[in-house]
């Protein structure tokens, strides 16, 4: 059973993120590229330029680009 999609900001995902092996890439803008330490195939692109709660589409396209399951985020 996959528990619901945690609300988060940019901010917090991108501490998440980097708590689960990933590390900054590069950023252009607002832009933030992350990718895995021990898989660079998986990446990360967070939108720092809002302090509000990344959209649900948004944070589920971003899981799966870095194939990250919800419950590891919650874990993180």
């Amino acid at each position: 059973m996959t528990i619901p999609l945690p609300r988060l900001s940019a901010p917090e995902l991108r501490r998440k993120l980097l708590r689960l092996g990933f590390v900054e890439d590069r950023q252009k803008g607002s832009h933030l590229v992350l990718r895995h330490r021990d898989d660079p195939g998986r990446y990360a692109v967070v939108s720092i330029h809002s302090r509000g709660i990344v959209p649900p589409g948004t944070l589920k396209h971003i899981l799966t680009t870095a194939a990250i399951e919800p419950e590891e985020l919650v874990g993180a």
